[in-house]
C-alpha cells in the first residue's frame, strides 16, 4: 500500500526453496530469531508486534501492516531508542514468487530521508544472505544422509533397486559429471553405473568427513576403497539441491 515515505531500497534474492517453505519463517518466533538474532520476535497477524533484537545489542519494534501467505509481509521499522529511524518511521515489504524451483524474494525497505536508505543497503545485503542460508539448511536438513544414498547407490548391483535409490534422492534429470562420466537424466545414470560395476566390482564408495553446505550447493570428499579396505582413490563431490532437498547435479573431482 502507498506511503508518504518518498526513498526506497529495494534488493531482490533467490532462495533454493519453495514459497510455503520461505514464508515459515514469517510465521513463528524461532525462525524469525534463527536469521535476525536471539530474542527476536513476530506475531504474524494485522497489528501483531514485530521485535528485531540483532547481535550488537541494537532494537528494533514495529508492527505487521499485512500479511499474505504464502506471498506478501509488510511491517513498520523503527529502532527502539529512536534513531536513526523513529518508530513507525519505515516499512518493510517482502514479496515471495515462484522462479526456477525456487523463490525470487523482493524485498522493499522505504525511507523518510536518503542518508538513512544508504546507511541500510548494506544491512540488507548480509541480512538476506543469513537468511538464504537459514532457509537453505532447513530444507537440507537431511542433506547427509542424501549424500550418503548417492555414494551407497554405486555399490547396487541390481539395476531395480539401484534405480529406486537413486529415484529416491535425485530428479529424473539429473546430471553426473566427473573424469569418466558425463551423464544426464535417471536411466542413463544407472546404465553408467552398471558400466562401474562391471570394471570395478570391488570398489566402494564413502563419504569421508562432515558435508559443507551453503544454500543448496553442498561438498562432500570421498574415498574409493576395495575389498581388503585400502583405498584406491579419494576426491571431493559437489551436489546441487533443489528446493525440496532431491539432487539436481553431481560433480565429482578426483584428487591427483
Amino acid at each position: 500500500m502507498p506511503t508518504p515515505l518518498p526513498f526506497t531500497l529495494e534488493r531482490t534474492v533467490m532462495i533454493r526453496a519453495t514459497p510455503d517453505t520461505v514464508f515459515r519463517f514469517f510465521m513463528d518466533d524461532d525462525r524469525w530469531a534463527s536469521w535476525w538474532g536471539a530474542g527476536s520476535t513476530i506475531d504474524p497477524r494485522p497489528g501483531g508486534c514485530v521485535r528485531i533484537r540483532y547481535p550488537d545489542g541494537s532494537e528494533v519494534s514495529g508492527d505487521v501492516v499485512e500479511i499474505v501467505s504464502p506471498r506478501r509481509l509488510v511491517f513498520t521499522y523503527g529502532y527502539v531508542k529512536g534513531t536513526p529511524i523513529p518508530a513507525g518511521g519505515s516499512q518493510v515489504t517482502i514479496e515471495l514468487d515462484d522462479h526456477g524451483g525456487g523463490t525470487r524474494l523482493r524485498l522493499t525497505h522505504e525511507f523518510a530521508d536518503a542518508t538513512t536508505r544508504d546507511a541500510h543497503v548494506q544491512g540488507w545485503r548480509y541480512q538476506l544472505a543469513v537468511f538464504a542460508n537459514v532457509v537453505a539448511d532447513e530444507v537440507n536438513a537431511r542433506a547427509a544422509d542424501v549424500v550418503d544414498g548417492w555414494f551407497a547407490a554405486w555399490s547396487i548391483t541390481q539395476r531395480a533397486e539401484r534405480e529406486r535409490a537413486l529415484s529416491a534422492i535425485a530428479l529424473s534429470d539429473v546430471s553426473f559429471r566427473d573424469r569418466y562420466g558425463l551423464v544426464d537424466g535417471l536411466n542413463d545414470l544407472v546404465s553408467h553405473i552398471d558400466g562401474a560395476l562391471r570394471f570395478m566390482p570391488d570398489v566402494r564408495l564413502q563419504r569421508r568427513g562432515a558435508i559443507r553446505h551453503c544454500q543448496g550447493m553442498v561438498l562432500a570428499d570421498w574415498v574409493a576403497t576395495v575389498s581388503d579396505g585400502q583405498a584406491r582413490a579419494s576426491g571431493t563431490t559437489v551436489f546441487v539441491i533443489d528446493a525440496h532437498g532431491r539432487i539436481e547435479s553431481v560433480t565429482g573431482l578426483w584428487n591427483a
